[in-house]
């Protein structure tokens, strides 16, 4: 070996940034290679938006505050859609598949340790998560005459908070179940479950009163109630504020307690 060679092997891989951005990009390959996976949190919230969008009823300018039903409802279900698909199942996935490989168990014996993966891991999947709600967001201004919301910085609020919500609720889901299909099966029920009580199928009022007021404190309803209540340009109901919050606190807490390595 020459001297120019073990230069270049002792140097250095790059800047503490440079590490961090070829991670994030690794885990962003992965996350491509997935094709249902990548495709179905921006599909299927498009289709939910064509589908309201195409057949929209005619309801009084003064019932939804002014908004059409695909502001008021449509774009934030399909927000509550792509944030559930990707937190509550997709990102849940890879580290359950990263812990079942051995990953994480032997990164665990190095100086960096586990954390740098699973925080590129919720990277990408926050920005699949911001590039679908920015995709039916696109779709519906274009696509079909929607307007931004009446109170934006409520709508980025709760739309933080919605995130905060699935998220943590995606890591209790990776950290309790055994299996990867486990946490697959696992996080489709909680996303189906919560939005078949939440608006997802259908208008929740519609339900029998127990189940319409708890669908409305679950992270899928809570979040298009509270993106409803910002389109519209009036206060958010607390208690789909206070639900998100819990919800995000308690599964952040209780995935903290129970994620296991290996």
């Amino acid at each position: 070996m020459t001297t120019t060679e073990t230069t270049r092997t002792a140097r250095p891989i790059g800047t503490p940034l440079a590490g961090w951005t070829a991670l994030i990009a690794a885990e962003a390959r992965m996350v491509a290679r997935d094709t249902a996976g990548l495709i179905v949190p921006f599909a299927l919230p498009l289709l939910i938006l064509a589908m309201i969008g195409l057949t929209m009823p005619d309801v009084p300018p003064q019932a939804l505050d002014g908004r059409t039903p695909l502001e008021a409802v449509g774009i934030p279900i399909a927000a509550a859609t792509v944030l559930g698909l990707v937190g509550v199942v997709n990102v849940p996935s890879f580290l359950a598949t990263y812990r079942r490989s051995g990953v994480l168990r032997r990164l665990g014996v190095t100086p960096a340790g586990p954390a740098p993966v699973l925080v590129a891991q919720a990277v990408v999947g926050l920005a699949q998560a911001m590039a679908g709600i920015g995709l039916a967001l696109l779709v519906a201004v274009l696509g079909f005459g929607a307007g931004m919301p009446a109170s934006p910085w409520a709508a980025l609020g709760g739309l933080l908070l919605a995130t905060a919500a699935f998220f943590a609720l995606g890591a209790l889901v990776a950290a309790l179940a055994p299996t990867t299909n486990a946490v697959i099966a696992v996080g489709l029920v909680i996303f189906l479950g919560t939005g078949a009580v939440g608006g997802m199928f259908g208008d929740p009022s519609a339900l029998p009163g127990p189940l319409a007021e708890i669908g409305r404190v679950l992270p899928f309803g809570a979040t298009v109630e509270v993106l409803g209540t910002a389109w519209r340009g009036v206060p958010p109901d607390l208690g789909a504020v206070a639900g998100l919050a819990v919800t995000a606190v308690v599964a952040a807490a209780g995935a903290a307690r129970w994620f296991r390595w290996g």
